[in-house]
Parts: C-alpha cells; sequence; structure tokens
C-alpha cells in the first residue's frame, strides 16, 4: 500500500489537480477528504489549497482566471515563478487518456489516509476516555468519506422536483414538429442521431440544429471529422445569411452584421477522419471548460468516422461501443449531443427510410435516444424537398413521416406537419416529383440538341 502521494511520482501528481480543475463531480466526491498537505511541493499545496477552497465557497471548479488574480496575492516571488510553471504543466495535461486511473488510485489513496487518521485518533481517545461511541462514529465517518454525496432521486419524497421545468433541461431544435415530439428539445445528457446516405445532407441538418441552439443564446462546441473549421463556419454563415456559401465572400458586410446581434457562440474543431475517440473529445471540452469556456450542445459530425477507444476489430461492435461512448459522454457532461450516421447504399432509393436502413450496426438506434432520418432522391434535390421520418423517440410517438423543404445551397432546411399549408406544398411537390424529373430530362435534352445544331 503507497503511504505517499509522492510514491505515484510527479506526473500522477499534475494530472491530479487537472482534474480538481476541471472535472466538478469528481472534486465534489473527493472533497471531504482531498488533504493538500500530502502534495509533494509548496506550489502544489498552494495550488491544491485554492481548487478546495473555491470549491467550498462557490461550489464549483477554479478557473485559470481566478488563478491569475489569486497569484498575485504571493508575496514570495520563487513561489509565485514555480506556481505559474505548474500551472503550465498541470494545463497541458488536461484530458490525459489516464484519468479514470487517477481517480481511483487518488480516492483510494486518501480514503486510506483519512483511515490511518481515524485509527489513530481512536487510539488516543481508547487511551483517555474510552469514549467507544465516539470511536464508533470516528470510524465511520472516514468509512463513509470519499463517496458519491448524489444517492439518486427520492419517488416519494420529491415529487415537485420532478414536476419542475429544470428537471429535464432541453435545446430546442430549428423545427417545432421536433420540439413537440421531444416535450421542449433534446435534453441534456441524451443522444440525438441524423441517419441519411451520403450527400443527401446530413451535415447540413446538424448544423441547423447548432444555428437554432446559437439564436437562443446557447454555447455550441461542432466538432468536424470531415470539413474544415472554415468551410464549417462558412456553412453557418450561410444558414443566418441565406446566402449560399459560394457567394458569401460578396457579402462580408451583410454577414458581419447578421451575426453581430448573435446571443450565442460557437466553435468549431476539426479532427481527422478516425483519429478523435470520445477520449478525444472528452479532453477537449475539459480543456474549455478549464479555460472558462460554457458549454450548452455538442454536435458531433459525424459518429460513424470516429476512432474506436476499444480498438475492436469488428466495425459494427466498434461503431456500437463510439455511440454508447458518445451517450455516456452525453452524460457525463450534462448537455445535449447530437451527432450523424450513414444509411446504408441501398436507401438512396427509399422514399422512407427505417430503422434496417441504419448502415452497419442496430446498436446506434438502440442507443440514441431520438433517431430522425432524411432521405432525399435525386428528384427532390432538384425540387429542394426531402422526407424526415421519426425512427426512434423516448420521449414520444415515432413511425412518423413529415415533408420538408431541403435546399443544401443555403442550409434552410424547414420540416412540415403534413396537414399545414406548407407541408401540403412540399408534399404536393413531393407526389409530383416525377414530372420534375422528365421536365430535368427533356430540359438537359434540348440542351444537347441546341449544342449539337451549334
Amino acid at each position: 500500500m503507497i503511504n505517499r502521494l509522492s510514491d505515484f511520482g510527479n506526473n500522477f501528481q499534475v494530472k491530479s489537480v487537472g482534474l480538481y480543475l476541471s472535472d466538478k463531480e469528481f472534486l465534489a466526491t473527493i472533497q471531504d477528504i482531498l488533504d493538500f498537505d500530502c502534495y509533494e511541493s509548496e506550489s502544489m499545496r498552494w495550488i491544491v489549497k485554492q481548487c478546495k477552497e473555491y470549491f467550498d465557497q462557490y461550489k464549483n471548479t477554479i478557473t485559470l482566471d481566478v488563478f491569475k488574480v489569486k497569484v498575485q496575492d504571493i508575496k514570495s516571488e520563487v513561489l509565485k515563478t514555480t506556481v505559474l510553471e505548474d500551472l503550465k504543466q498541470i494545463h497541458r495535461a488536461l484530458g490525459a487518456e489516464d484519468l479514470d486511473y487517477i481517480k481511483d488510485n487518488l480516492i483510494e489513496f486518501f480514503r486510506n489516509q483519512k483511515l490511518k487518521a481515524a485509527i489513530m485518533d481512536s487510539v488516543n481517545i481508547l487511551e483517555t476516555s474510552g469514549d467507544y461511541d465516539k470511536i464508533q462514529s470516528i470510524i465511520d465517518q472516514a468509512l463513509n468519506s470519499g463517496i458519491e454525496k448524489n444517492v439518486g432521486h427520492d419517488y416519494l419524497a420529491d415529487i415537485q422536483e420532478r414536476y419542475e421545468d429544470s428537471a429535464r433541461i432541453t435545446c430546442e431544435t430549428p423545427w417545432p414538429v421536433c420540439n413537440e415530439l421531444l416535450q421542449g428539445g433534446l435534453g441534456c445528457g441524451e443522444l440525438g442521431v441524423i441517419v441519411a446516405p451520403a450527400g443527401v445532407g446530413k451535415s447540413w441538418v446538424l448544423s441547423k440544429i447548432g444555428s437554432e441552439a446559437i439564436r437562443e443564446g446557447k454555447k455550441v462546441v461542432h466538432y468536424t471529422l470531415e470539413l474544415n473549421e472554415y468551410y464549417v463556419g462558412l456553412r453557418y454563415d450561410s444558414i443566418f445569411t441565406g446566402i449560399p456559401a459560394s457567394n458569401l465572400k460578396f457579402h462580408k458586410e451583410e454577414v458581419v452584421r447578421k451575426l453581430a446581434g448573435m446571443k450565442g457562440n460557437l466553435v468549431v474543431k476539426y479532427f481527422p477522419t478516425k483519429t478523435a475517440s470520445v477520449n478525444t473529445i472528452t479532453a477537449h471540452l475539459q480543456k474549455m471548460k478549464t479555460l472558462g469556456h460554457e458549454i450548452d450542445c455538442v454536435i458531433v459530425d459525424y459518429a460513424d468516422i470516429m476512432k474506436d477507444r476499444g480498438f475492436t476489430k469488428e466495425v459494427r461492435h466498434a461503431l456500437g461501443n463510439i455511440y454508447e461512448d458518445l451517450r455516456g459522454l452525453a452524460g457525463e457532461i450534462d448537455v445535449p449531443v447530437w451527432t450523424a450516421s450513414q444509411a446504408n447504399r441501398s436507401a438512396l432509393d427509399e422514399d422512407v427510410i427505417e430503422a434496417q436502413k441504419v448502415a452497419e450496426s442496430y446498436s446506434k438506434v438502440m442507443t440514441a435516444d431520438f433517431v430522425m432520418s432524411l432521405s432525399r432522391k435525386v428528384e427532390d434535390k432538384v425540387a429542394n424537398t426531402g422526407r424526415f421520418h421519426i425512427i426512434k423517440n423516448r420521449f414520444g410517438p415515432d413511425g412518423l413521416t413529415y415533408p420538408a423543404k431541403v435546399n443544401t445551397n443555403t442550409g434552410q432546411i424547414e420540416i412540415y406537419e403534413g396537414n399545414t399549408i406548407s407541408g401540403k406544398e412540399q408534399q404536393n411537390k413531393i407526389d409530383n416529383r416525377d414530372q420534375l424529373q422528365r421536365k430535368m430530362l427533356a430540359n438537359r435534352y434540348s440542351d444537347l440538341i441546341g449544342n449539337m445544331d451549334n
């Protein structure tokens, strides 16, 4: 059994302090047993003490901005310099791959320290007063320290809390019909999935969802594993302005004017295809939180091309793991997470894409809270039409199909109830798509004949 924290090594101590800066739930769990005197250096003891005292007062993790202020109060220039160097080292270690190991060993170490201290106190009490009730109380307190404080929802005692608006905090989609199905929108800790074949517009749908969150004042983090960060930003510009991405460079002033009054914010982060796992995204989110960024919604475009952190060889198992990990991430950071999934090749010919058309792994559907497909044939692309189908919905009805207007030049995507005027109009366009196809072929034929005549 390890008796000193220094026996774990310096890197272990650095990563442990990184947890106090980035993981509020873990700090809440360990708060009653965390002893800053166990740290090896004076600077580390000072940093951990600030983490502990800040949490005691504000019930939240301390930020680097707060440290910048507190460091100014250090009288010793040597200590101040060392603290700043240690903070830089801690910041570099945020989101390390072995943080679960660090957590387990920290809790075990500090609980053992607490228990040893309780045993020593008990010996003194036994020699002086022989108060066995006091000894039992001290030992029980030590044994119960460093454990999860939230025991869960007390069904009978917490009746009122179930009916408060804050019981399920949601992030609205751009479409009232979906918000109604979701009872307000996708909730914190929940996973939503957009299913579509390649080239149909699932990335545009994700960006449209992100744009609505921004309009509502939310802080959105958009991870892209295909397109570069700036191009994704241009897509958001198109959605907010209605200007095609190819023409935006001629309308910079209009873009600036439209974005000036925006209440929310967006951070776009690019990772190359198959290089980012859920651990990679978790580490990035923890770093953002440490730097003072709020996070209200996460978009991952898209999960099928992420790396499985379990290194499973079979594709369907790897995809199942990725979606389970994403659902776990949503619960861990307590925000809604949206992603997209590829439909199989045969879905290109389908009017409505159902669950059996989801590529590779049905675990995607099983894991997600809300799954919606988008089907668009060639004729739909010409007419700017499409059909959204609710494959799965934990919060209401599913199996429903809605006509939609889908323009992937500007990201203008609208989903309609079938019995509304706009819905009937779009449905009429969909029903007449064969006529549109004949018209398109006729136009192509006319162009061809005209070129031959010339």
